[in-house]
């Protein structure tokens, strides 16, 4: 990334012309702060899927991505609102902390590494659907729409035919951009939480942690009408600076759904070295 950023000044400055600029072939065009980034397309294309990639430098208020359409269109939530149930549940005391323990009771269910005992934490990273089916009908439609709109999330429709599928099915979305703004905010604790939360939460998110960054995020799988959806939203902290990323894929005809899981954090994971966010 340091390497755009050494340009980027040249680039803003020539931008009010109208001009793109021919002093590094890797970035398109700039408009205000969106900076179409051609190597995220690549990265998707070869990974035979499509979508879009989107990253966005907190120091220097400035967005890159391959497709700025994509990332402004509203998509389900799936498995990425689990971030968001989690913080509702800790704040309403539906569960004490991140070793909280959910309760197998002993049903075959869709994976068979939730079937066991888990801790909130393991259940998070788990994507443990079950889990947090059981979180939501405690935390009801009133109460989670309420949260919901205090932590200005998406556009979800919740109701009490939908309370535990709301985020996998139905008319609820979440754009690109959203997730990225709600993590944001959330990071520089803007959000209508307590510090315990909010500490609990980034504790629990944490993907990797090595001498160079911290890295926490969640992935999402959501399936409707045989189409499928995957997400992979978060933020990597360096020495210096903090970066948001939310990725945003489907995959083609002749995609191999067993790559699917694994795909979603792959793509992301070359993206961020692309940019020199991490080795």
């Amino acid at each position: 990334m340091r390497t755009i950023y050494t340009i980027l000044v040249l680039i803003l400055c020539s931008s009010c012309t109208g001009k793109k600029s021919a002093a590094n072939p890797k970035i398109d065009k700039v408009i205000d702060r969106e900076i179409v980034v051609p190597e995220f397309q690549t990265i998707i294309d070869s990974a035979n899927v499509k979508g879009a990639i989107l990253m966005y430098d907190l120091k220097d208020n400035t967005f890159y991505s391959n497709d700025f359409a994509w990332i402004k269109k509203g998509k389900l939530p799936a498995s990425t609102f689990k971030i968001t149930n989690s913080i509702i549940a800790l704040e309403l005391g539906i569960v004490e902390n991140d070793s909280t323990i959910f309760k197998w009771n002993g049903e075959r269910r869709r994976l068979k590494i939730w079937e066991q005992d888990l801790m909130l934490k393991e259940a998070f990273h788990f994507s443990c659907v079950p889990c947090y089916q059981e979180v939501a009908r405690k935390i009801g439609p009133e109460r989670m729409s309420k949260h919901l709109d205090k932590l200005v999330y998406g556009n979800i429709n919740v109701d009490s035919t939908n309370i535990d599928m709301f985020w996998l099915e139905g008319t609820s979305r979440i754009s690109q951009l959203q997730q990225i703004d709600f993590l944001k905010r959330f990071y520089q604790s803007e959000l209508p939480i307590s510090k315990r939360t909010e500490l609990i939460m980034k504790r629990m998110m944490v993907i990797e942690d090595t001498n160079n960054y911290i890295l926490r995020g969640k992935t999402g799988w959501s399936i409707r009408n045989g189409k499928n959806n995957g997400w992979f939203v978060g933020y990597v902290e360096t020495q210096n600076n903090t970066y948001f990323f939310a990725t945003n894929i489907v995959p083609k005809k002749e995609f191999n759904m067993s790559m699917f899981p694994l795909i979603r954090k792959k793509i992301t994971m070359k993206a961020l070295k692309t940019m020199k966010i991490i080795k």
